[in-house]
């Protein structure tokens, strides 16, 4: 089975591979490889442009298409019939989680304010908001977000969860209204969708209480920039976006210049953390399939 895979030195890092799996390198610069007639299993290039999910349709023999990213918004609609396309849940849980943490701390402990005084070289003491005794609000409570309450553990904070379909101490995206005005800090880690496009709009900034924190670890499209702006000119809310909409932000842009707003440019997975687990799960996957077995992560496109 031929395999094109975007790792250098792919079958040194991966290890052990299964008995017959022939191995291409592909990572979305340069001539694509010869095989292309051939590959049956393509695992996209993390960072590749539309190219690389374009190239698909010329692939005849292929069977599965993995991302590794966790959302495939950017694959939907791209997928060849009778293609089986797979996620990355569970390969940026940490990275993401970590970043969802270090936003909200460093958004309530003021560090932006502290750095900027540093490079004054003025010593400015000030009180700050603690995350203790905060009520967080997780929109999206799957891998992601179960990863950021258990990195909260032991910051004292009360949590609320939220999911599409309600269960057992997680309640449905239908309560969302009455959860908002609960919470001190709302976290988005929810993937884009058709029902999540455009979501926190007006109606819902409204719903959160006076002071609340805002944190985007999802996708850009989740927020409506327009009506977040509105908040953050009055100064009723605040923001952390590791995610924007546009992506990349013109430079131009108002975001950059909107006061109580923190912004990293959508660096959530990109960690040290990432290829470890990126290699556990193409390897997985790899493994499952020369088996005969079900794949992990199937998306139904």
């Amino acid at each position: 089975m031929k395999a094109w895979l975007p790792f250098a030195d792919a079958a040194q890092q991966l290890g052990e591979v299964p008995p017959g799996v022939d191995i291409d390198v592909y990572d979305g610069e340069g001539a694509e490889p010869a095989s292309i007639d051939d590959v049956e299993f393509y695992v996209l290039p993390y960072t590749g442009g539309p190219h690389t999910v374009d190239i698909a349709a010329r692939m005849p023999r292929l069977q599965i298409m993995q991302t590794l990213t966790a959302g495939v918004d950017h694959v939907l609609g791209q997928v060849p019939d009778g293609v089986t396309l797979c996620n990355a849940r569970g390969v940026h849980d940490a990275s993401t989680a970590e970043l969802a943490l270090t936003l909200m701390l460093a958004a309530l402990r003021q560090v932006p304010e502290f750095v900027r005084a540093q490079q004054r070289a003025e010593w400015v003491v000030e009180s700050t908001p603690a995350l203790a005794d905060k009520s967080v609000l997780i929109v999206g409570y799957g891998s992601i977000g179960a990863a950021v309450e258990h990195r909260l553990a032991g910051f004292e904070v009360t949590l609320l969860r939220v999911a599409r379909s309600s269960r057992d101490g997680v309640a449905g995206l239908d309560e969302l209204p009455d959860l908002l005005p609960q919470a001190d800090v709302v976290v988005l880690t929810v993937p884009l969708s058709t029902q999540t496009r455009g979501m926190v709009d007006a109606a819902f900034l409204a719903r959160m209480r006076d002071g609340a924190l805002l944190v985007n670890v999802a996708r850009g499209a989740v927020v409506d920039t327009d009506a977040l702006l509105g908040e953050l000119s009055t100064g009723r809310l605040q923001a952390a976006l590791d995610v924007t909409d546009p992506e990349p932000l013109p430079a131009d842009h108002p975001l950059w210049r909107a006061p109580g707003l923190l912004l990293t440019p959508h660096v959530g997975g990109n960690t040290s953390a990432f290829l470890p687990r990126a290699l556990r799960l193409v390897r997985e996957q790899l493994r499952r399939h020369v088996a005969g077995e079900p794949l992990a992560n199937i998306v139904d496109t």
